[in-house]
C-alpha cells in the first residue's frame, strides 16, 4: 500500500514539475504584433499561471517591441552605409514607428522585470530577463533624444513630451540603474529640463517636478531648471491654500539653501502677492540680520518700501545694494527714482540739489550698465534729474533729454 501511494505521490509531483505553458500563455506568445499581443495579455494577466508566466510574457512584448527597433535601426544603417560608399538606394524607415518600439519595450522590459524578481513556487528569484532585457533597451534609449528634438519642431508637442519623457523616465527606473549612464550626462539635464517644461504646458505638474529635479543635479541646467520650476509652480496656484502651501515648500528650501537669491525673491514675491506685508517683511529682516550683505533681500526691501511711496526708506536700501553689486542697472535706476523724489520733495533747495546730484549719478551708473535700456527704463527718469539740477535749457539737459529717444 505504501509502495502505491509513493507512486502516486511521485506521479502529482511530476505532473505538477511538466506541466505545459497556460493556454493564456501560449495566446500571448502566439502573437506576432506587439499591439495585439500587449491586449490580450492585459485581458487575461489572471489566467496567467505564476510570476514565471506573467514575466515570459512580459517578455515576449519586449521581443516584438525589439523587433520593430531593430528593423528600423538596420534601415538606418544602411542608409547610412549607402550615403558614406556613395551606392545604394537610401530606404524610407518608420520615425514614429521607431520611437514607439522604444517606449513600448521600456515599459514591457521594466513589467517583465516585476514579476522576474518575484518568488517562484519554491520561494526562490531566479531572474531570467533582466540583464539582457536591460542591456537591449538601453542601447536603443538615446534614439528617442534625436525623435522627440524632430517632433519639437514639427510642434507635435505631444510626442516631444512622450518621447523625452520616456528616456528620463527609464533613466530614473531601477531597473536599469546598473547600465552606463556616463555617456548621457552630458545631455540628459537639458533634455529633462525642456521634457519639465513640456510637462508643464500639458499640465502634468508631477511630471515637471519629477523633470526639472533630474536638471537641477547638471551644474549647468540648474539655475535655469530651478528658476522655470518656481515659475511653473507659482502660474499652478489656484486658491489661497495653493499660494500657503507653495511658501512652505519654499520655506523648507530656503532651510537648506538660505542664501539662494531664486527661493529668496520666490518667498519675497509671494508674500507681495498675497499682501502679506508683515510676514514680507518679517522675512526679509530676518534674513538680512544673518545676511546683512544679501543683494537679494536689500533689493526687495528697497522696492518694498518705494511701493508703500516711501522713498527715503527706499533709497536707504537700494544704496545698500547697489554696494553689494555695483553692475545692476535695474537698482540704480530704482534707486535714482527715490532720490528724484526725495529731490522733489525737499523744502531745502540746497538739499534738492544734492539729491539730484545722487539721482544723475544712479541713473548715468544706470546709463553706463545698460545703455540700451534692455534692463532698466532710466531715459525719462534721467532727463527729470537733469531737468531738475541743471534746467530746461542746460546742454546737459538737452543730452539727456536726446536720450531718452
Amino acid at each position: 500500500m505504501k509502495k502505491v501511494m509513493m507512486m502516486a505521490i511521485a506521479l502529482m509531483v511530476s505532473s505538477m514539475t511538466f506541466a505545459g505553458k497556460s493556454d493564456a500563455l501560449k495566446a500571448i506568445t502566439k502573437c506576432k504584433d506587439y499591439a495585439e499581443a500587449a491586449q490580450l495579455l492585459q485581458s487575461s494577466l489572471g489566467q496567467l499561471a505564476d510570476n514565471a508566466e506573467k514575466a515570459e510574457a512580459y517578455n515576449h512584448l519586449v521581443d516584438l517591441a525589439m523587433a520593430k527597433v531593430s528593423n528600423e535601426t538596420g534601415t538606418i544603417a544602411e542608409n547610412q552605409l549607402a550615403t558614406q560608399m556613395g551606392q545604394g538606394k537610401v530606404k524610407e524607415y518608420d520615425t514614429l514607428g521607431l520611437a514607439n518600439g522604444i517606449c513600448n519595450a521600456i515599459q514591457a522590459a521594466i513589467e517583465c522585470n516585476k514579476y522576474d524578481q518575484m518568488p517562484d513556487a519554491k520561494g526562490k528569484v531566479k531572474p531570467k530577463y533582466a540583464e539582457k532585457n536591460a542591456q537591449r533597451v538601453w542601447a536603443v534609449r538615446p534614439n528617442l533624444v534625436n525623435i522627440g528634438q524632430t517632433a519639437a519642431q514639427q510642434g507635435n508637442d505631444t510626442n516631444v513630451l512622450k518621447f523625452w519623457g520616456a528616456f528620463i523616465d527609464s533613466a530614473e527606473d531601477p531597473f536599469f540603474a546598473a547600465c552606463d549612464h556616463n555617456p548621457e550626462k552630458e545631455y540628459i539635464g537639458q533634455v529633462a529640463f525642456f521634457a519639465g517644461r513640456y510637462a508643464w504646458q500639458a499640465k502634468e505638474m508631477d511630471r515637471a517636478n519629477k523633470y526639472f529635479e533630474v536638471a537641477k543635479r547638471d551644474p549647468e541646467q540648474k539655475a535655469e531648471a530651478f528658476n522655470f520650476q518656481l515659475y511653473a509652480m507659482r502660474t499652478n496656484l489656484k486658491s489661497k491654500e495653493d499660494s500657503i502651501g507653495y511658501v512652505n515648500y519654499l520655506k523648507k528650501l530656503y532651510e537648506t539653501e538660505p542664501e539662494n537669491d531664486m527661493i529668496i525673491d520666490g518667498i519675497n514675491g509671494m508674500y507681495e502677492g498675497m499682501k502679506e506685508k508683515a510676514e514680507q517683511a518679517a522675512f526679509l529682516d530676518a534674513h538680512l540680520a544673518k545676511y546683512p550683505n544679501s543683494f537679494t533681500a536689500l533689493a526687495n526691501k528697497g522696492l518694498m518700501a518705494m511701493n508703500e511711496n516711501n522713498a527715503e526708506e527706499g533709497a536707504k536700501w537700494l544704496r545698500k545694494a547697489s554696494e553689494v553689486k555695483p553692475d545692476n542697472a535695474v537698482v540704480w535706476t530704482y534707486l535714482g527714482v527715490c532720490l528724484n523724489v526725495l529731490a522733489a520733495n525737499a523744502t531745502d533747495n540746497a538739499a534738492g540739489m544734492k539729491y539730484f546730484d545722487e539721482a544723475i549719478v544712479a541713473f548715468d551708473k544706470a546709463k553706463e550698465l545698460d545703455p540700451d535700456r534692455a534692463q532698466a527704463n532710466w531715459g525719462y527718469n534721467r532727463y527729470q534729474a537733469y531737468y531738475g539740477r541743471y534746467g530746461e535749457a542746460d546742454p546737459k539737459t538737452k543730452a539727456a533729454e536726446a536720450d531718452m529717444k
